[in-house]
């Protein structure tokens, strides 16, 4: 990713979301050539001139203080995740020394048999452009789609946009979609010089019109907690919850585990599919 073109269509496109009467500015009709707000609109709300705003909006970042970052967090109407973003946006703008880049996280075996201990729930560990770094058997088997293939790691924005296995995995596949593309716009805030996102996006926007329009949209968010829906080949629909932890150990990792609120078809569903990843594992041995 290149970090003034990622930072000027973020600005661009959150100031395309408001419009006047969404911030108390009066808005005195004309045309406008661009939806949204004009640059010296937003300057006003930021109390900024507007030559340093429009320098900002170029992707000029490098050395802004976070005082005027959250003006322009506070102006644009920022959301967490984007707030998060543009702090992102704005370190990686800065000069930085080598040992302050992000290291490219592995799994070590102590972790995989952490994974592998989680008997009845889901679990694996992904990186920021969503390969799958670690999974457990229960995991496997869920994404038993997404495995079909021999290439790896599997990489799950590839899988939801050039697999037709993710329509059939997820139910509901636009919801999907738009969480993938958004995570990988906020890795790319966080780490705009990973040469494998940006071949990723490159590959993706190529051969997916799909991508190509979602990430047009700039969204970012954070995915830390929620529910996610799939429908498995074996036991049906799967409504289950999805909590995403960072590890602080493993910089850019993320182990992501999924579980059946209690006393739900989804729970019962769930346990029959362990009892599948059981009976195999006994066989096996």
């Amino acid at each position: 990713m290149e970090n003034r073109a990622e930072t000027r269509e973020f600005f661009m496109t959150r100031r395309a979301k408001l419009r006047p009467e969404d911030t108390g500015l009066p808005d005195f009709g004309g045309t406008r050539r661009v939806p949204g707000l004009r640059r010296e609109e937003v300057a006003l709300l930021a109390g900024v001139s507007v030559e340093y705003y429009t320098r900002l909006e170029r992707g000029d970042l490098a050395g802004v203080s976070d005082g005027i970052l959250d003006a322009l967090v506070r102006a644009l109407q920022l959301d967490d995740a984007e707030r998060e973003h543009l702090f992102d946006l704005a370190r990686a703008a800065g000069p930085a020394p080598r040992s302050a880049r992000r290291r490219r996280g592995q799994v070590s075996d102590s972790l995989q048999r952490l994974l592998d201990g989680m008997t009845g729930i889901p679990a694996f560990i992904r990186n920021g452009r969503l390969d799958v770094l670690a999974i457990n058997p229960l995991g496997r088997v869920l994404y038993s789609e997404a495995f079909a293939h021999p290439a790896r790691p599997v990489n799950l924005a590839r899988f939801c946009f050039l697999d037709e296995g993710a329509h059939r995995l997820y139910p509901n596949w636009q919801e999907a979609a738009e969480v993938a593309v958004s995570l990988l716009h906020t890795e790319a805030g966080r780490d705009p010089s990973d040469e494998g996102l940006t071949e990723l996006v490159g590959e993706l926007s190529t051969r997916s019109e799909e991508f190509r329009t979602l990430w047009a949209r700039h969204d970012v968010r954070l995915h830390q907690s929620g529910y996610k829906d799939f429908r498995h080949p074996v036991v049906g629909d799967l409504h289950l919850s999805m909590d995403a932890l960072a590890m602080p150990a493993q910089r850019g990792l993320t182990l992501t585990a999924y579980s059946a609120e209690p006393n739900t078809p989804s729970q019962e569903r769930m346990r029959r599919l362990a009892g599948q990843v059981q009976g195999a594992a006994a066989l096996s041995g």
